[in-house]
């Protein structure tokens, strides 16, 4: 046997001569139990036949090796799909080959080629070992003979005289091969030897290998030969006809009709993609216009060359223009008292947008039509307005899509690029309309305040016309070039500020508010889904740990201050992981978690109140409105010797400046009511301080609150404690009403805060708020800021 085929170029071999008669079943190993098996790819063994076998993963070397040095049979067995790297025994065919190993060469990369000899055919009985690699018991097969003989050595003939023509035809197959056929002597190995060797895929050999009748194997092997030489006849003509004067765009066209044969003789090409686009289409129901742009589009494909770039943009639209759910509806579901459990399960509180969905369906349920709305959940993070919406969908019995916007700035992103341009594509949203595969999903459209705008044009101007009610029944995507009806999907947006939105943006979508959560929903948000859920992330059973109310609400006030719950679940979570170490490390602990363990585990507790910073004159609490909820914030001031200067640090804007000014102006205007001697005014510098310099801040909120504290330090009063205020001045001293009350309110909640000033015409906000909010909370209306100073000032 010559191995140099075998090896790589530029390595060489000495090998040893292989005496056959060596490896020859012997009653020793005929009576061998437990089988290794060998999975290969893209080849079929069969018996008698002596095929190289290059193995490259460590547990087929090691099968490989283990075999040579023991003399053991072992089974070599294909994979059903060749890109599997590490098969299970459900990838493997269950027929295959077991052979001995006559020889193994080790190659200089590391895998090692063993030169096999096949025994004869088997089926697998059962796996009994997988590592360090398969073993198996198999029921040995044997080859049924054929009855007729003489027409079995007339077809082996046949195969014979037809393999040398396919020979002469392919210049790929060397000319050893015609040697090795002419002088293998038995009719079997003949057969398999050209079975193993023909150029058949691995499917088509591994159905040869299953036939146990050698002549119908040798009638199949026949046919397979026959179509392959059918293959090689055409392609010889094809090469002949146009071998004359080639230059490049012969050569091209030579190369296109090539491709072109080849695939009409297999059932590919045009004709074939047609036939599976009518197919996918078969039963979809469209309107007349969707109907003749659908068959323009397929006459264009038919037209076009399959080898040309512009064939393989235009089946790509196809796929797309088909798999879009054109007439695909999901049945709503009208249980409105379901709906309202499944809200409730979901979600704690957030009672507006349940009562408003409960609307939506009440409607949807009376005439069973209606464009579905368009709304935007405004709030501070960690409140649930992203898994709102799934809540929305599994009430509504609607398919559930997520759109991030955030960070988006390209207006192709949400119509799409023109289907000329190189790796066009859709736009997201029928994107997302083909994923869920309906056309009347829940799409949540998240973060649509974080929309950016670039060089590619504005992705929130894009959305006006999704989120018309009055346009988007034929909204207009540049890759679909066609109108598609997104009326009946119901968008849901989510948005932290609506600052940043657009104003036509905001005219087309229903504005739902959602505040912070109290204290108390809090709690039961903890205990009715974040300790559930911590608990299951981590590994542990409910009577792993416990978290009473007071350790909750601990938690809470002591480790926590946001307007949502996502920094209680990181801290829920960072307990539950400590209980997790304990158990992992089988140390005792108390389930009941007590509030000096809660502290142990998280850290030094920050102070409750944080109101009583202000026990100085000059210090003023004040309430503001941030884009992560509400929050307080101090204004000091102080004086000093000097010609009557104001001067203003912390980071201010603009609007702060201005109400600092305003403040000081309205003093020296108003002293003498104000009991501040004009020589103080006019011989001490006033400087107003707003701490944490880092954080920019600005806004009309804090207008009241700098006044109050240079009238403080003026007079040298401390403001009452647990006392804080928001609201806007004038320059004649009217206070002007102020936004975000509900969570600033809440931020004077977790602060500690007890009496809040704020403008009468605020008044109608407050009465909005449940009653639980302002449990703990006096509330005092003001017109002007002579009754700010009158009830801010201690006696």
């Amino acid at each position: 046997m010559d191995f140099d085929d075998i090896l790589d170029d530029g390595f060489s071999l000495v090998a040893e001569e292989i005496n056959l008669k060596d490896f020859e079943e012997t009653e020793s190993n005929t009576n061998q139990t437990l089988f290794p098996i060998l999975p290969v790819r893209n080849m079929v063994m069969f018996p008698k036949v002596i095929v190289p076998i290059t193995a490259g993963r460590k547990n087929s070397i090691k099968l490989l090796e283990e075999a040579q040095q023991s003399g053991e049979f072992i089974g070599i067995i294909s994979q059903k799909n060749a890109t599997v790297d590490n098969p299970e025994a459900d990838d493997l065919y269950q027929i295959g080959t077991y052979a001995k190993i006559l020889k193994i060469i080790k190659l200089p990369e590391g895998n090692v080629t063993a030169i096999t000899k096949g025994y004869g055919r088997f089926k697998t009985k059962q796996f009994v070992e997988n590592q360090p690699y398969y073993k198996a018991e198999i029921t040995k097969l044997k080859d049924s003979a054929a009855r007729n003989k003489e027409e079995f050595e007339a077809l082996i003939e046949n195969i014979k005289d037809l393999a040398e023509k396919i020979i002469a035809l392919d210049p790929g197959i060397p000319n050893a091969a015609n040697f090795a056929i002419k002088n293998i002597q038995g009719l079997d190995e003949l057969l398999n030897f050209i079975c193993a060797n023909a150029n058949f895929n691995a499917s088509k050999k591994q159905s040869l290998l299953e036939e146990k009748n050698l002549l119908k194997r040798a009638q199949n092997c026949y046919e397979m030969m026959h179509d392959d030489f059918r293959i090689l006849e055409l392609r010889n003509q094809i090469h002949q006809k146009t071998s004359k004067d080639l230059d490049k765009q012969q050569r091209d066209y030579f190369l296109n009709q090539q491709m072109k044969t080849i695939q009409e003789e297999l059932g590919g090409g045009p004709e074939s993609d047609v036939e599976e686009l009518l197919l996918k289409v078969k039963n979809v129901k469209w309107s007349e216009d969707v109907e003749n742009h659908f068959q323009k589009e397929l006459n264009r494909l038919q037209r076009q060359n399959p080898s040309s770039p512009d064939y393989n943009v235009q089946r790509n639209y196809l796929d797309f223009f088909t798999d879009l759910p054109w007439d695909t509806y999901t049945k709503d579901v009208f249980d409105i008292n379901k709906a309202e459990k499944i809200l409730d399960k979901a979600h704690f509180g957030l009672d507006d947008i349940k009562k408003r969905i409960l609307e939506h369906m009440a409607v949807l349920k009376l005439k069973n039509n209606m464009k579905s709305p368009i709304l935007c959940l405004v709030g501070p993070p960690g409140v649930g307005k992203t898994s709102l919406g799934k809540s929305v969908a599994d009430a509504l019995g609607r398919k559930y899509v997520r759109l991030s916007l955030g960070g988006l700035h390209d207006e192709s992103e949400i119509r799409g690029h023109r289907k000329t341009y190189i790796g066009a594509m859709a736009g997201r949203v029928l994107q997302s309309i083909k994923k869920s595969g309906t056309s009347n999903p829940v799409i949540v459209l998240d973060e649509i305040d974080k929309i950016g705008q670039g060089i590619h044009g504005d992705p929130s101007s894009a959305l006006l016309e999704v989120l018309d009610p009055e346009q988007n029944n034929s909204f207009y995507d540049n890759f679909l070039e066609l109108g598609y009806d997104l009326s009946r999907v119901m968008f849901i947006a989510t948005a932290n500020s609506l600052s940043t939105v657009q104003r036509p943006l905001l005219d087309r979508m229903e504005i739902i508010e959602i505040a912070g959560y109290t204290l108390e929903e809090k709690v039961e948000i903890a205990k009715r889904h974040l300790i559930k859920k911590q608990q299951e992330e981590n590994g542990l059973t409910a009577k792993s740990f416990k978290l009473g109310n007071a350790e909750l609400k601990h938690i809470i006030d002591a480790h926590t201050s946001e307007s949502g719950v996502r920094g209680l679940e990181k801290q829920i979570a960072a307990v539950t992981r400590w209980i997790a170490l304990q158990t992992a490390m089988e140390k005792e602990y108390e389930p009941k978690i007590s509030i000096a363990k809660v502290d142990e585990i998280l850290g030094v507790p920050r102070p409750k109140s944080l109101s009583e910073i202000s026990d100085v004159p000059g210090v003023v609490t004040g309430l503001a409105w941030t884009q992560v909820g509400g929050d307080i914030l101090f204004i000091e001031s102080i004086l000093s010797e000097g010609k009557g200067n104001l001067t203003m640090t912390g980071n201010l804007g603009n609007v702060m400046k201005e109400s600092a000014t305003i403040a000081l102006e309205y003093i020296k205007a108003k002293h003498d009511d104000l009991g501040i001697s004009s020589d103080d005014l006019q011989k001490k510098n006033i400087h107003v301080h707003v701490p944490e310099g880092a954080t920019p801040k600005d806004g009309p909120s804090a207008g009241i609150a700098m006044l109050t504290s240079i009238v403080s330090s003026f007079k040298n009063k401390k403001v009452k404690p647990h006392l804080a205020m928001t609201g806007e001045i004038t320059l004649r001293g009217k206070v002007l009403p102020v936004g975000g009350i509900k969570e600033k309110l809440l931020a004077a909640t977790r602060a500690g805060i007890t009496h809040i000033i704020l403008c009468e015409a605020n008044r109608k906000d407050v009465e909005e708020i449940k009653k639980d909010y302002l449990r703990n909370i006096t509330v005092s209306y003001v017109n002007r800021m002579s009754e700010v100073v009158e009830l801010a000032l201690e006696k």
